[in-house]
């Protein structure tokens, strides 16, 4: 670890203790990570989910920073607002949303590709434990082919919204996927959107216990599974420039990649895959990385 990772490891924490989380929570942990990347000076808006019953009942609030909970679609328009009055006054403030996969990829996206177009000066964080954890676990666009939900109990028939790509292709300055098993790489990645001006957005993949259906001492586990079978890619995206990092590199050859089984396998919601089905999943993760080795080709 670098002396000034270390700095900032030590400077701010993001989370108090005895927050109202469920055990394991991997957004508790998205979190405190948020805090020691960033520091103090930020706004934090918090979009419907999860996080809004974390931080606990007013007025009282577990994360320690400032905090605006706004309904689904408002997340990104509230924070343009925010960054906007804060430079007006002089005032050099990080302004973040943080926004589960319904807020973002579903109820919330016409806001997010709005901020996305207009360039606004706000850090858009997807916490993506693909499905609407907070209401009972249901589908979202961001669930993959073949989860258990409430709402997909034979198993989703549609592969998963892929996001980071599709702000890609708003061409904004900074795009970034990370997950909380790998915190140094999504510290790392805060600090640098931290300094770039204009639109910043990162995914982060926070695996949930109790819809993924596995024990809640494994959530770090199930994190990094996701990256080395190569179903959750690590990449930047940097001024119309991709780069891997370190941890999914073994994923751009094919014969390197760590079997998908050991990523199903400790999960229950992908109990009712079927061999045909685990290709077809296979051939997503396949086409995801296809789709990233052209871009790097064409750099």
């Amino acid at each position: 670890m670098s002396l000034g990772l270390r700095e900032i490891l030590n400077k701010h924490n993001g989370i108090l203790s005895g927050t109202s989380a469920c055990p394991g929570c991997p957004e508790n942990m998205a979190m405190r990570m948020l805090g020691m990347g960033l520091g103090k000076d930020m706004v934090l808006v918090v979009v419907a989910g999860c996080s809004s019953v974390i931080q606990g009942n007013a007025p009282y609030n577990a994360y320690n920073f400032p905090t605006v909970n706004v309904a689904f679609a408002a997340g990104p328009a509230t924070a343009a607002g925010l960054a906007r009055a804060y430079k007006q006054r002089g005032k050099n403030v990080t302004v973040v949303v943080w926004a589960g996969d319904g807020g973002s990829a579903d109820i919330g996206f016409a806001s997010l590709s709005g901020a996305a177009e207009r360039n606004d000066n706000i850090l858009y964080l997807t916490v993506d434990n693909e499905a609407y954890m907070n209401s009972g676990g249901q589908r979202s666009g961001s669930t993959p082919f073949g989860a258990i939900t409430t709402t997909t109990p034979e198993g989703k028939k549609e592969n998963k919204k892929n996001l980071p790509l599709l702000m890609i292709a708003h061409n904004v300055p900074y795009v970034a996927t990370a997950s909380v098993g790998y915190p140094h790489d999504y510290i790392e990645k805060l600090k640098k959107a931290k300094q770039v001006e204009g639109f910043k957005y990162i995914h982060v993949l926070t695996p949930d216990p109790y819809g993924w259906l596995f024990d809640p001492s494994k959530t770090a586990e199930v994190a990094k599974l996701a990256v080395q079978t190569c179903y959750w890619p690590l990449f930047e995206y940097y001024n119309g420039k991709l780069s891997i990092s370190s941890e999914s590199l073994h994923c751009l050859d094919r014969r390197t990649r760590r079997p998908i089984r050991d990523f199903l396998s400790v999960q229950g919601r992908f109990k009712r895959l079927t061999e045909d089905q685990i290709k077809i999943l296979e051939q997503y993760i396949d086409n995801v990385w296809e789709k990233l080795k052209s871009m790097l080709d064409n750099q």
